[in-house]
């Protein structure tokens, strides 16, 4: 059984690891350079809007949590960081997105390359109609790497990096699509890893999965936060305290609060985010 929001925050103020994770958090820890700044950022599909002036830092290496309630545009502010939203006719942004001080919406960028650095696992897995090997090596193919035995290591290092190995290492000629939900979900992000990104987007990664694979997918975020920077939208608040350094609440399109994850679920500075932590809406 998961434990409570106010179990997991006093856990951290005790200085404990999350439940099921182990190693030390970054709490306490100063900010440093964002990885990712976005300001003054608005957003419109076609004429209506759906963010408003958001401005925000996001660290390297920890784990910011997005949350709100549905239809408040964290889903929508996780696309425009590698730029997902171009596909959606009629969409277009005003402000900026930087990425380690470059803009990413300038006319010059290479979007392909953006996405190699900036990665993206979604709400619900979506493993390739190939086998377990063929999913991982994809995107180190399409890149122009044909070496099997390179690919290979590819393939192995990024499958021990979530957490996904031990269990397919002797499936890796069948079809992914014969893994558990769980085991489609980490092998989606070891497809995300096998870019060598440097952030790592999370669009509810686990909102489909039992109790047993949510746990394992958190445990792995808590790991990869060591060497990624990574953005995870969750409507679960327990999941935000478990896993985040930092959160930043969303409500109607807007940023209304970033903090700290413990300062924002035990001393939040705004009457709304208060409100959506204490249940009274969302």
């Amino acid at each position: 059984m998961l434990p409570s929001l106010s179990q997991v925050i006093a856990e951290k103020k005790a200085g404990q690891p999350p439940t099921h994770s182990q190693g030390s958090t970054a709490h306490g820890t100063p900010m440093g350079m964002p990885k990712i700044e976005t300001r003054n950022l608005n957003f419109f599909y076609g004429e209506r809007q759906a963010l408003f002036d958001i401005s925000i830092q996001v660290p390297q290496r920890n784990v910011t949590a997005l949350i709100g309630p549905s239809g408040c545009g964290k889903s929508t502010f996780l696309r425009t960081l590698n730029r997902m939203n171009d596909i959606v006719d009629g969409a277009r942004i005003e402000g900026s997105v930087q990425l380690d001080g470059t803009d990413i919406y300038r006319p010059n960028i290479d979007v392909v390359s953006l996405r190699k650095r900036v990665g993206m696992v979604f709400q619900k897995s979506n493993p390739f109609p190939k086998s377990v090997f063929d999913n991982v090596a994809f995107g180190p193919r399409i890149a122009g790497l044909t070496d099997r035995k390179k690919l290979g290591e590819i393939v192995e290092s990024c499958l021990k990096r979530a957490a996904l190995w031990e269990e397919v290492s002797h499936r890796l000629k069948d079809s992914a699509l014969a893994l558990s939900g769980g085991q489609q979900q980490r092998l989606c992000i070891a497809r995300a890893l096998a870019t060598d990104p440097e952030v790592l987007l999370m669009d509810e990664p686990a909102s489909a999965l039992d109790p047993a694979s949510t746990a394992r997918v958190e445990d792995l975020i808590f790991e990869l936060r060591r060497n990624y920077t990574i953005v995870i939208v969750t409507h679960n608040m327990q999941q935000a305290a478990r896993v985040s350094e930092y959160t930043a609440f969303f409500f109607q399109g807007k940023l209304i609060e970033m903090d700290r994850t413990d300062q924002l679920f035990t001393k939040p500075k705004q009457k709304e985010t208060e409100d959506y932590i204490t249940g009274r809406f969302g």
